[in-house]
C-alpha cells in the first residue's frame, strides 16, 4: 500500500482507511499498516488509540463478511447439489459431485465416500476425489475399524488432527497400509443416515495436521445428509422402475391371457347353469370338455392311477399323469373320484385351474347329491332297525315301506355285518371313521336295491342274493368295495341266505346275529379286511351258522364222493369210513373189507381226486371223518356196516 492512500484523516475520519480497505477486500496484515504509519509520523496517542479502535472493528466486520461469503457458497454447494438430486439420473455422478463440492468448499486434499456392505457386514469405498492411491480407493473397513469403521458402528461423526497418533479407534495393518500410501494425516468423517440407520461414511482428510472446525463439521455433515438423500432416491427409483417393469410385464400377460380368461368366464357361466337346473357330473365333464377342447371324464377313484390321485388329493391341484391331467374330487377328506382330462400334457395355467374348478364343482354336485340320499338312507336304515328289532308284524306295511325304497322282501337276501379293523385311537377320528362306513354302507345298499343301518359299532346290510351269488361272494365283494371308499380295511361276515323277510321278520335278526359270529371268527383268525359266511369255516361253520346247515356242510365235506358212489355204485364212502375207523391204514382197511390193498389204494387215489390232494391234512381229516358220521346218521343204511365203523356210536348232533 502507498504512503498517499494512508495519510491520515482529519480527527473524526479515523474509519476511512478501514473502509476503503473493507471496500477492497484487504489482506489482514493490510489493516495493520494506518496504525503503524500514525506512529512512525509521532501522532497523538489518542489518535492511535482511535486507529486501534477502528482497526479491531474493521476486522471484525471483515470477519463477519467472509463468514457469509463462506456461508453464501457453502449454500449455493448445497443448494446445486439438492438440484442435481432432485433431476437424479446417475447416481455415481451425483455422489462425486457431492464430493467433490465437500472437498472444495472444506479446502482438503482428499474427500471420499464409503458404504455399507450388510451382506459381508464392512463398509466400502464408493466415490473418491483427490485420492491418488490405488490401494487405498479399494479399502474395505471391518465395522469398528479405523476411523471409518467406528464412525459406520457407532453413528456418529470423527474427527483426528493425527491418524497414525490416534488411539481411539482400532488400527489394522490394511487400513493404515492403505492411509499412509494416501499420505493422509487429518481425517473427518461424518455418518450417512437414512432415518435410525447408517449406510456408509463421508469424508474430507488432509495430508498435514489439520484441526477441523465445528462449521466444517456440519457442513460435511449437511453433505452426508444429501448423499443418504440421493442413495435413498436412486433405490426408491431402482425400485419403481423394477414395479412399471413388472407391470409392464403383467399388462402384457393380462393382454395374452384375455381370451383365456373369457374362456375361463365362460366355463363359470357354463357350470354355474349346470347346477342351477339340476346338471349332473357327466355334464359337468362335457361342458369342460368343450371349453378345453379336450376329452374330459368323470371316473371312480379306483379307475385313476392311485400315486396321481393322491398327490392331487394332497395338493389341489391337478397332477400330469403321462398325457393325461387328473384332478381329484375330494369332499372333507374323503375321495368321491378323479376328473380325467385325456391327451393333453401341456396345459397353460388357466386351463389347469378351469380343471380343478371344475372339480370342485363335480365334488359340490356330488355332496348335494349325497345329502339327498342321506336322506334316504337314514329310511332305509329305519326300516332295517324295524326289520332286526322286528318292531312292526304287518307283512303289508313292510312290503310298502320297502316298494318305495324300491327294495323287494320277497327276494332272497343275506345279512352282513362289517367293522373297520383299525380303529383310531382318536375319539373324534373313530367317530368320522364310523360315518364314512355307514355313508359307504348305505351307497352301497341303494344301489344294489338293498339296506343299510349303522349298529353295534359297525354297519349291517341286508342286500338281495343274485342268480349264481353265493354269501360267500357277497361278503368279498362288500369288504373290498368299503375298504376302497373309506381307505382303510373293512371286514365282513354273512348269513346265510333268508327268504320272505316281510312274513318273517325276526329272520333277519337271527341272520345278523349269525353273521356277527362269522365277522369274529375272521377276527380271531386273523383276517381282517376279508369276508366270509359260515360255509367257510369248514365244521367250524356249524357252530357259526344260525341253524345249523347239515346236509349242506355233508355236501360242501363229501358230496363228491357220495356222488360219485350214486353214479357208479362204487364203494369209495364205505371204503374211505373203514379207512379212517383203521387209524388210516391200508393195510388194516384191506382186512377189514376183505378186498386187496391195491383195490384199498386204488380208492383212495379216486378219493384224492374228487376231494383234493389236502384231504388227509388234519384239518380236512377232522372235517372228512364228521361229515362221514353225519351223513351215516342221515342215511344209516348206507353205512360201511362192516368192521369198527359199522359198530360207533352216533356223532351227536351239533345243537
Amino acid at each position: 500500500m502507498s504512503r498517499d492512500h494512508l495519510q491520515p484523516a482529519p480527527s473524526g475520519t479515523a474509519e476511512a482507511p478501514y473502509l476503503e480497505l473493507l471496500a477492497r477486500d484487504a489482506s489482514v496484515e493490510a489493516y495493520e499498516q494506518p496504525v503503524l504509519l500514525a506512529r512512525a509520523e509521532g501522532r497523538p496517542a489518542e489518535r492511535i488509540a482511535v486507529l486501534e479502535q477502528s482497526k479491531r472493528l474493521a476486522l471484525r466486520v471483515r470477519a463477519e463478511l467472509e463468514g457469509r461469503r463462506r456461508r453464501e457458497a457453502e449454500l449455493s454447494a448445497l443448494f446445486e447439489t439438492a438440484h442435481d438430486l432432485a433431476g437424479l439420473r446417475d447416481l455415481d455422478a451425483v455422489l462425486r459431485a457431492i464430493v467433490q463440492r465437500a472437498r472444495s468448499l472444506l479446502g482438503t486434499d482428499v474427500a471420499y465416500l464409503s458404504l455399507n456392505d450388510p451382506a459381508r457386514g464392512d463398509t466400502y469405498m464408493r466415490v473418491t476425489a483427490g485420492s491418488v492411491s490405488a490401494r487405498f480407493q479399494q479399502l474395505r473397513l471391518g465395522m469398528g475399524e479405523g476411523l471409518g469403521g467406528l464412525v459406520a458402528q457407532t453413528a456418529r461423526p470423527y474427527v483426528t488432527d493425527d491418524y497414525f497418533q490416534d488411539g481411539r479407534f482400532q488400527h489394522t495393518h490394511t487400513i493404515d497400509a492403505g492411509v499412509r500410501d494416501e499420505g493422509l494425516v487429518a481425517i473427518l468423517g461424518v455418518p450417512l443416515m437414512l432415518g435410525p440407520h447408517v449406510i456408509g461414511v463421508l469424508f474430507a482428510a488432509d495430508r498435514r495436521a489439520r484441526v477441523f472446525e465445528r462449521g466444517q463439521s456440519a457442513l460435511l455433515g449437511s453433505f452426508a445428509a444429501l448423499a443418504a438423500a440421493a442413495i435413498d432416491t436412486a433405490n426408491l427409483l431402482t425400485e419403481t422402475r423394477s414395479a412399471l417393469a413388472g407391470l409392464e410385464r403383467a399388462n402384457e400377460i393380462i393382454r395374452d391371457r384375455s381370451a383365456v380368461i373369457e374362456r375361463a368366464s365362460e366355463v363359470h357361466d357354463r357350470l354355474a347353469e349346470l347346477v342351477l337346473r339340476g346338471g349332473g357330473v357327466h355334464d359337468v365333464a362335457a361342458a369342460v370338455s368343450q371349453v378345453l377342447d379336450g376329452t374330459v371324464e368323470f371316473t371312480e377313484a379306483s379307475a385313476v392311477p392311485a400315486e396321481a390321485l393322491e398327490a392331487s388329493r394332497a395338493e389341489g391341484h391337478a397332477m400330469q399323469h403321462g398325457i393325461d391331467r387328473i384332478a381329484a374330487v375330494t369332499a372333507g377328506g374323503e375321495l368321491l373320484g378323479a376328473l380325467v382330462l385325456r391327451g393333453q400334457p401341456g396345459l397353460d395355467p388357466v386351463d389347469q385351474r378351469t380343471l380343478e374348478r371344475a372339480a370342485m364343482v363335480t365334488s359340490l354336485l356330488l355332496l348335494a347329491r349325497r345329502s339327498a340320499a342321506e336322506a334316504e338312507q337314514r329310511v332305509r336304515g329305519e326300516l332295517l332297525d324295524d326289520l332286526l328289532d322286528a318292531r312292526s308284524r304287518d307283512p303289508r306295511l313292510l312290503r310298502e315301506r320297502a316298494a318305495r325304497l324300491c327294495a323287494d322282501l320277497e327276494a332272497r337276501h343275506v345279512v352282513l355285518a362289517a367293522r373297520l379293523d383299525d380303529p383310531s385311537t382318536d375319539v373324534e377320528g373313530e367317530a368320522s371313521a364310523r360315518r364314512r362306513l355307514w355313508s359307504a354302507a348305505s351307497h352301497l345298499a341303494a344301489t344294489r336295491q338293498g339296506l343299510a343301518a349303522a349298529r353295534d359299532g359297525g354297519t349291517v346290510l341286508l342286500l338281495p342274493l343274485g342268480a349264481g351269488d353265493t354269501p360267500t361272494d357277497v361278503a368279498r365283494r362288500t369288504a373290498r368295495h368299503l375298504g376302497t371308499a373309506v381307505h382303510q380295511p373293512v371286514t365282513v361276515g354273512a348269513s346265510a341266505p333268508v327268504t320272505d323277510l316281510a312274513a318273517h321278520p325276526e329272520a333277519v335278526a337271527a341272520a345278523y346275529a349269525e353273521g356277527r359270529r362269522c365277522l369274529d371268527a375272521l377276527g380271531l383268525l386273523g383276517r381282517d379286511g376279508d369276508g366270509a359266511a359260515a360255509e367257510d369255516f369248514g365244521f367250524v361253520g356249524l357252530l357259526l351258522a344260525g341253524e345249523q346247515n347239515v346236509p349242506g356242510f355233508v355236501e360242501r365235506t363229501i358230496g363228491p364222493v357220495v356222488s360219485y358212489d350214486e353214479r357208479r355204485g362204487t364203494q369209495l364212502l364205505r371204503t374211505l369210513d373203514a379207512y379212517f375207523a383203521c387209524g388210516m391204514s391200508p393195510a388194516r382197511t384191506r382186512k377189514t373189507l376183505h378186498v386187496h390193498v391195491n383195490t384199498v389204494a386204488q380208492r383212495l387215489e379216486r378219493v384224492g381226486r374228487l376231494l383234493g390232494e389236502d384231504w388227509q391234512t388234519p384239518a380236512r381229516a377232522l372235517e372228512i371223518q364228521l361229515a362221514l358220521r353225519l351223513h351215516r346218521l342221515a342215511v344209516p343204511d348206507r353205512g360201511c356196516g362192516t368192521g369198527a365203523a359199522a359198530v360207533e356210536q352216533p356223532f351227536p348232533m351239533p345243537e
